[in-house]
């Protein structure tokens, strides 16, 4: 393994929680164009999720099933298997939701094919051997671990945001992001974790952190504003930003400046995910979806 130096090992095992997919099922037939009642701006911003998510979430598995070879430790590899079970179970989810939002009118394929390029193009495994290939393997371990952070502090948020049940958002999508985030929360460790084993240098941490953050938020806005544009309602308004600054205030959307204010934590020596709270709620909501109750689980 690379030097250690600068970065904390956390022993693993202290959230000694069994991570496997679950085999769930969406109906998406129901479900309209604006699902969160009167809030097409917010309604793309949760879009986003199946729009960008799934290519980035198997780039995210491939990276993971990658580096289980290199993993020795019997608990961290059941973990890793049952990560990448969870994101391959994710991607297929958000895109029977993309699919069922594209046959509604949101003419979306052509920038779900562009970014599902950019994502094989920018953090596939290149085809690289030996050297090149153990530090590409390691950088793209720190950038997920990274984008991971944000994932889990998101997936809190849906968990906690009481403010979408009030606005009548349709349970099958409320249902839909808050079993991802409820998953996202559960195995927030997991990607950490790998890197610190495979690498976990500090250096790394901190500077692939930093890309993450700088590379999500862009994402985030221009995968939004595409949607809002190809959104065919003809009063949605024209100055989404504003919209956009709105809901924020209002609590209906995370705010931008998450990706901000989560990173000197992140950053701060000693810091693992387990640390970002409880994850009881999680838990408890994957004990109570009713995809996840339908499915058996």
């Amino acid at each position: 393994m690379a030097d250690k130096a600068g970065a904390t090992r956390h022993p693993y095992g202290d959230e000694a929680h069994a991570i496997h997919a679950r085999d769930v099922h969406f109906d998406f037939a129901s479900v309209p164009m604006h699902y969160i009642p009167g809030e097409v701006l917010a309604t793309h911003i949760v879009n986003v999720m199946h729009l960008v998510l799934p290519e980035g979430e198997r780039a995210m598995a491939n990276c993971l099933a990658e580096a289980l070879p290199l993993i020795e430790d019997a608990r961290l590899r059941e973990e890793v298997a049952g990560f990448i079970g969870q994101e391959s179970m994710h991607a297929g989810s958000h895109e029977g939701a993309r699919r069922h939002l594209q046959s509604i009118g949101l003419d979306v394929e052509s920038y779900v094919n562009m970014v599902a390029w950019l994502v094989d193009r920018i953090l596939g495994d290149h085809g690289l051997s030996g050297r090149a290939k153990e530090e590409w393997l390691k950088e793209r371990l720190g950038l997920f671990a990274g984008m991971e952070h944000y994932t889990a502090v998101l997936g809190e948020w849906l968990l906690k945001a009481d403010i979408l049940e009030a606005k009548g958002m349709h349970p099958t999508m409320l249902d839909l992001v808050r079993w991802h985030g409820a998953e996202e929360v559960e195995h927030r460790s997991v990607v950490y974790d790998a890197y610190m084993y495979v690498d976990g240098s500090y250096a790394r941490k901190a500077r692939t952190a930093v890309l993450a953050s700088a590379t999500l938020l862009p994402l985030f806005i221009v995968s939004t504003a595409y949607l809002y544009r190809q959104d065919p309602l003809p009063d949605k308004g024209r100055f989404w930003p504003l919209q956009f600054v709105n809901a924020t205030v209002r609590g209906v959307i995370p705010s931008f400046t998450t990706f901000f204010t989560e990173m000197p934590r992140y950053l701060r020596p000693g810091f693992h995910p387990s640390q970002l709270g409880p994850m009881d709620v999680a838990l408890r909501y994957l004990a109570q979806s009713p995809a996840a109750r339908a499915a058996g689980h």
